[in-house]
C-alpha cells in the first residue's frame, strides 16, 4: 500500500502565467512599432526636391531670421506688379495658371510662404501672420518693390488682408479668393472639416503627422478642397505629398495649428481702403462662401465675385474666368480717380 504521504504535491504553474503576462505586451508593442516602421514617412531630400519642382524661375530671397524665401518673379518685368500668396500646405506652384493667363499684363510675383514649398521650415519657426509677413517683405526688398497689388487664397488671403492691415501704402489693391480670418455669420453652418485639418486638432494626431504622411491621405485632402475633381492629377497629388515632406514643412504644419489666430483682427478690416475683389468658389467646402458678403460688408467699395461650380481654388479649377475677373477689376479700379469707387449692390455670379 502506497502512503501519500510521501509525495510532494505539485507546485502551482505561476512563472510560467507570468512570463505570458510579460511577454505579450512586449509582442504588441513590437508589433505596433514595426507597423510603424512600415507606414514611417520621411522628409523628402532638399536637392532633389529643389531640382524638381524649382525650374528656371526659382529664385530664393535671404531674410534677416535666416529664412531662404523660395519665390519666382515672372510675367512682364516694365508693368505692375502683383503678389500672390497661396493657401495652407500649398505651394507657389498654385499659381501657375494666373502666371500664364496675366503674365503679358502684369508682374507676377509667387513665393512660398514659410514652412511651405521649397522655402521649408525657417530658423525662427515663426509661422504666424507676422512671420507671412515678414516674407512677403524679403521678397519684395530682394525685387525692390515699394508697392504692388497683393492677392492671396486662404491662408494667403488671411495674410493679404493683414497685410494691407499693416502696411496700407504699399498695397495698390487686394484680392481675395477664398480668404481666410472671416468669423462665420450668424445661422451659418460650419463647413465639413478637411479630414487633414481634423487630424491637427490633436496632439497625437500632430505627431503623427510629422511621421506619417500616407499619399493616399494628401489625395483624398486635396480632393476634398475642390469642386471640380477634373483638375486633380498623379503629378498633383505628387507635388503635393512630396513638397509637405520637404524638410521642416511638417513641423510647421503642426505649429500653425497651435497659433492663435488672432479673431479679434476681422474687426479691424473696415481699415482697408484700397480696391478689393472678393472671389469666391460657391461650392468652397473649406470656408464658407458667406465670408464673401462678410468681406464685402466691411470693405468699402469692395467688389463679389462667385463662381458656380467651383471650391476652394478658384485659381486653379477656374482659371480663365479667375484671370479675367482679376483683369477687368485691376483695369477699372486702379486706372479710376477715385479708388474706392461706388460699393456694388451684391455679389456677382459667373
Amino acid at each position: 500500500m502506497i502512503d501519500q504521504d510521501e509525495f510532494e504535491p505539485l507546485p502551482p504553474q505561476r512563472p510560467l502565467f507570468r512570463r505570458k503576462r510579460v511577454l505579450i505586451p512586449f509582442a504588441i508593442l513590437g508589433a505596433i512599432l514595426v507597423l510603424f516602421l512600415m507606414l514611417r514617412t520621411p522628409d523628402t531630400d532638399r536637392d532633389e526636391m529643389i531640382a524638381k519642382y524649382g525650374g528656371e524661375a526659382s529664385e530664393f530671397a535671404a531674410g534677416p531670421a535666416g529664412q531662404q524665401i523660395h519665390y519666382r518673379d515672372q510675367g512682364r518685368r516694365d508693368a505692375p506688379a502683383i503678389v500672390l500668396l497661396h493657401g495652407s500646405n500649398s505651394s507657389l506652384h498654385t499659381w501657375e495658371p494666373m502666371v500664364q493667363r496675366l503674365g503679358d499684363r502684369y508682374r507676377i510675383v509667387t513665393l512660398d510662404l514659410p514652412g511651405h514649398g521649397l522655402t521649408g521650415g525657417t530658423p525662427d519657426r515663426d509661422y504666424s501672420a507676422d512671420g507671412m509677413m515678414a516674407a512677403v517683405d524679403v521678397v519684395a526688398a530682394k525685387l525692390d518693390l515699394d508697392h504692388f497689388t497683393l492677392g492671396g487664397n486662404s491662408m494667403g488671403g488671411w495674410v493679404a488682408w493683414r497685410y494691407a492691415l499693416a502696411e496700407p501704402a504699399r498695397v495698390d489693391a487686394l484680392l481675395l479668393l477664398d480668404a481666410g480670418g472671416m468669423p462665420p455669420r450668424k445661422g451659418d453652418k460650419a463647413p465639413p472639416s478637411n479630414i487633414g485639418f481634423r487630424i491637427l486638432k490633436y496632439p497625437a494626431g500632430r505627431w503623427l503627422a510629422g511621421q506619417i504622411t500616407p499619399r493616399s491621405l494628401v489625395e483624398q485632402s486635396l480632393r476634398g478642397s475642390v469642386e471640380r475633381q477634373d483638375i486633380v492629377d498623379d503629378a498633383m497629388v505628387d507635388r503635393y505629398w512630396q513638397l509637405l515632406r520637404f524638410p521642416g514643412n511638417r513641423q510647421a504644419t503642426s505649429l500653425r495649428a497651435t497659433l492663435d489666430r488672432q479673431p479679434a483682427m476681422a474687426d479691424r478690416i473696415g481699415d482697408i481702403k484700397v480696391p478689393t475683389l472678393i472671389l469666391f468658389g460657391k461650392q468652397d467646402r473649406l470656408i464658407n462662401p458667406s465670408a464673401a458678403q462678410s468681406f464685402h460688408e466691411r470693405i468699402a467699395g469692395s467688389e463679389v465675385v462667385l463662381l458656380d461650380d467651383v471650391g476652394h481654388l478658384p485659381m486653379e479649377e477656374a482659371p480663365d474666368v479667375t484671370a479675367n475677373a482679376i483683369a477687368d477689376f485691376l483695369r477699372r479700379r486702379l486706372a479710376a480717380p477715385d479708388a474706392t469707387g461706388p460699393t456694388p449692390a451684391g455679389p456677382e455670379t459667373r
